[in-house]
């Protein structure tokens, strides 16, 4: 992405709690506005992804609860629970897209029945599994370098890369490979202790 003013004063802003950021946007203050979807863009995007939405349509239901949040924060109950909010919003805007989507698509006679690619997540359950893996990825990346790319290689690639090439990308011994995987797991599972995750 490329770095704007905009991008750098949101960016600022990202250590505030949804509170502030919603209290200041209610006075009027654009960064705060940009901190907050900048924040949540991933996650409001990834909903309908989830949902099976093309990409495109999951720019307009991005752009639909951005919308819908923008009218909703004068009368937003517990701005603790923004997060949560967008996710039961984008789910609802993607069930309802795919819906119409349905509708229009022309009827094949010899296609087999097919409930289509909606998931039957509750919006709760996918909020739930998207915010455990935000988590996961913000403590990926507070362990050090080396542990990142060795646990991405190991665990995150597809396919996952074998101790050999991992070693070798990294200029280390093969055999030492596994005591440093586990002392990278040590460290990844304190950093996800100390943010909750369970």
């Amino acid at each position: 992405m490329t770095s704007t003013p905009e991008n750098k004063a949101a960016a600022g802003l990202a250590t505030w709690s949804d509170e502030r950021l919603v209290a200041e946007c209610l006075k009027g203050n654009a960064d705060a506005w940009n901190a907050i979807i900048e924040k949540y863009r991933k996650l409001i995007y990834s909903v309908p992804i989830r949902y099976g939405l093309a990409p495109h349509d999951a720019g307009d239901i991005f752009q639909q609860v951005c919308m819908q949040l923008l009218e909703a924060l004068p009368t937003l109950r517990d701005p603790k629970c923004l997060a949560a909010w967008l996710v039961t919003v984008a789910a609802h805007g993607s069930l309802q897209w795919a819906g119409r989507e349905r509708r229009f698509q022309s009827f094949d006679f010899d296609a087999k029945p097919d409930d289509g690619p909606v998931a039957a997540e509750t919006p709760y359950a996918l909020f739930r599994e998207l915010e455990r893996s935000r988590i996961l990825h913000e403590a990926l990346a507070d362990v050090p370098l080396r542990c990142r790319q060795l646990l991405r290689m190991l665990f995150f690639d597809t396919p996952a890369v074998s101790y050999e090439e991992a070693a070798k990308r990294l200029g280390l011994a093969t055999g030492s490979i596994g005591f440093i995987r586990m002392r990278c797991l040590n460290r990844l599972r304190k950093k996800l202790e100390e943010r909750g995750f369970a």
